[in-house]
């Protein structure tokens, strides 16, 4: 290893950039986001149903977080989430059994990501 490669190394940063919480959930929301979104558009419905479950699975995670006493945001935001997580999950139910489309699952994402988004106020 020469000089310049030693300097290099020594002077990179030794970590990743640590991310915030708001941003991870905003990353990971927008990546299922985008399978759904692929899913509905394209298909097979099994791809739908993946994206469903993966969906369902962040929305209950969001629900246990807001639930959780110890969570700092506003209880009216926390009632409006948990109450968005029941809708997902019933909705999706809905779609599973062929009843109604995922459209409505695809908008409340994209209402949320629009909230979360990297750089916005905190509402």
């Amino acid at each position: 290893m020469n000089a310049s490669a030693r300097a290099q190394e020594a002077y990179s940063p030794a970590l990743a950039p640590i991310r915030s919480n708001r941003r991870i959930e905003y990353d990971v929301l927008a990546r299922i986001t985008f399978r759904l979104k692929k899913a509905i558009e394209e298909g097979p419905f099994v791809k739908l149903v993946e994206a469903l479950h993966e969906n369902r699975a962040i929305w209950r995670a969001f629900a246990v977080d807001v639930a959780d006493p110890q969570n700092e945001l506003p209880q009216d935001l926390r009632a409006r989430i948990f109450y968005l997580a029941e809708f997902t999950d019933w909705h999706t139910s809905r779609v599973i059994r062929r009843e109604d489309n995922a459209i409505p699952l695809l908008e409340v994402n994209t209402a949320i990501l629009r909230g979360l988004k990297p750089g916005e106020a905190q509402k």
